[in-house]
Formats: C-alpha cells, sequence, structure tokens
C-alpha cells in the first residue's frame, strides 16, 4: 500500500468529517478512499475511525495516529519545499487562514498583483475569524487580528490597528451620548459575536474598566455591524481600518476619545499579525507572501 496516499486520505477524512468529501476534496472515488483507511487500519491492526451513517469519529488510537500523520506530513511537505527554495523562484502551494472582513476589504486586492508576481505559487485561502491551529490544519501562515501569545509561533506585525466606539449622528441625537464607559449599559450596544460568547469591552483611560454591554444585535461579521451602525441601530466597537473613513466623512462619530477601548482584556489587540510556525521561517513562499503584505498595507489602510 502506498502509506503516504493513505495518511493522506485519513487526514482529509477527519478534516472534511466523512469519506464522501474526503474523495471530492482528493479527487478520489469514495470507495478508494474507504480501502485506503482499511488498508491503513488493516496494517495497523486498530481501528481509527468511528463510522456512523452521517459521520466518523476518531477512536483513543486515532487521535494519536491523526496527531502523527499531520506532523509527518506537515515535515515531509517541508522539507520538499526547502530542496524546491533552492532551486529558483517561490513555488508551491500557500495555505492560509485569513479574517474575513480584513482581508475581503484590504487583502483580496492583492491577490491577482501578487499572483502575477509570483506565478508559480497557488494560493489555498480559508476565510475564519476563529483563531485556528497551524499544524492541526496544515497551514503555512495566518493573518490575524490581535497577536496571539504563543512561544511556538512567529508573529510579524503587518498594521496598527485601533478600535473605537461609535455610532451614527441619528441615533446619538435619539439616544443621547456616552460620557463614560459605565454610560454605555444604558445604550443598545451592536456585540462582534466570538465562539467564546464575549460581552464586555474593555477600556483604558483613567482607570482600567470592564463594561458588561448588552443589546439588540449580536452578529460574527464586523461588515454587517458597520451597516448597522450607520443605519442608526445601536453603538459598535469597530476597528479604524473599517470605519475609518465614515468617522472622516461625518457618517460616524467616535465615542470615549480619552478612553482606549478593546475587546480582549490583556491580550494584544493592537495590531494586525502574519504568523507562522518557526518550520516555515526560511520558506519562500511564506517570506514573500509576508513581505509583499507588508509593502502593500500601507499605514493609510488603518483609516479606509
Amino acid at each position: 500500500m502506498d502509506m503516504l496516499a493513505s495518511l493522506e486520505a485519513f487526514i482529509t477524512v477527519v478534516e472534511e468529517g466523512g469519506f464522501a468529501p474526503a474523495g471530492r476534496k482528493l479527487a478520489l472515488a469514495t470507495s478508494s478512499v474507504t480501502r485506503q483507511i482499511d488498508g491503513l487500519e488493516k496494517v495497523l491492526g486498530t481501528q481509527l475511525l468511528t463510522r456512523s451513517t452521517r459521520s466518523v469519529v476518531l477512536t483513543a488510537a486515532g487521535h494519536v495516529y491523526f496527531e502523527h500523520a499531520v506532523r509527518i506530513l506537515n515535515d515531509l511537505e517541508y522539507a520538499n519545499q526547502e530542496v524546491r527554495d533552492q532551486t529558483g523562484e517561490p513555488r508551491g502551494v500557500l495555505r492560509i487562514s485569513l479574517p474575513v472582513s480584513f482581508s475581503r476589504l484590504h487583502i483580496a486586492p492583492l491577490l491577482a498583483p501578487f499572483s502575477r508576481r509570483y506565478p508559480l505559487i497557488s494560493l489555498d485561502l480559508t476565510f475564519t475569524d476563529e483563531v485556528v491551529d497551524l499544524v492541526e490544519k496544515r497551514l503555512d501562515l495566518t493573518v490575524r487580528l490581535g497577536k496571539v501569545d504563543s512561544p511556538n509561533l512567529i508573529a510579524r506585525k503587518l498594521l496598527s490597528q485601533r478600535r473605537c466606539v461609535c455610532a451614527s449622528p441619528d441615533y446619538l441625537q435619539a439616544q443621547g451620548y456616552p460620557d463614560v464607559p459605565a454610560d454605555l449599559k444604558n445604550h443598545n450596544c451592536l456585540i462582534f459575536s466570538y465562539s467564546s460568547g464575549k460581552t464586555k469591552w474593555y477600556f483604558n483611560g483613567e482607570s482600567q474598566v470592564a463594561i458588561d454591554v448588552k443589546g439588540t444585535l449580536k452578529c460574527n461579521n464586523s461588515e454587517i455591524l458597520r451597516e448597522a451602525v450607520l443605519s442608526g441601530y445601536g453603538i459598535a466597537l469597530l476597528p479604524d481600518w473599517l470605519i475609518g473613513k465614515d468617522i472622516q466623512e461625518g457618517k460616524l462619530i467616535g465615542l470615549l476619545p480619552q478612553w482606549r477601548a478593546e475587546v480582549n482584556d490583556g491580550e494584544d489587540d493592537s495590531a494586525i499579525y502574519a504568523i507562522y510556525h518557526p518550520t516555515r521561517r526560511n520558506t519562500k513562499k511564506v517570506k514573500v507572501f509576508v513581505d509583499f503584505l507588508m509593502a502593500h498595507l500601507s499605514p493609510e489602510t488603518e483609516s479606509e
């Protein structure tokens, strides 16, 4: 049996959640994927997956094997890439996880110019505002709004960001202005909903305060929140790269300017970072992509 192909099939079944979707991703018949997994389990002498009509679940042995399999294929891919990098132009598939709204507004316009500059690099992009595991998801790189403190990862700052409490003139005329963070408790606050369910906004100014905000809208897309704020729905905490131009044009009004607002207590939320594993440090395709972003994400992006 082809052990590497079987490992690839096993990992893909786990990542895609089933044999049929794994087959579609690998361009293989479902029966071929099934045979590869069956052969792998026969060689190992143990069951890796529990099958049902709707899903597959890793067994205890499967969990252990999955972690090793991902590491093996990552190491092999890195070794292949290092050798390719010694032979000339950056090349290969670059797998990246990107935040949704920031990428649509500021990274998506750079993709075609990047491809023209580096035609031998293929981009495989995933868009999510969740924090992802680079190794488990077999990613080369992720862009994050705020640095995740991990000693095992390298973070390169792409751009500064500042979050702003804001509302439309119509809303403020009807509901009044908050003078201090505690006044937000009396307002309709529109909340970006994280998977953790956070509903606190953190402020640094005369003191440090955390406010439990409440409102009639929670949303996991900051562009939708922006549209809601523009329509007079309520008050939101949004980044300058999203609403800077709206404030400059008077469509939105920045509030509590003497306070610095954040959505995460004690975490570095003041910048946007490209983050990658140390094993990718010298990989040409990662280096040129990060350098390209740094060259083209100008300070003006912060207020566009």
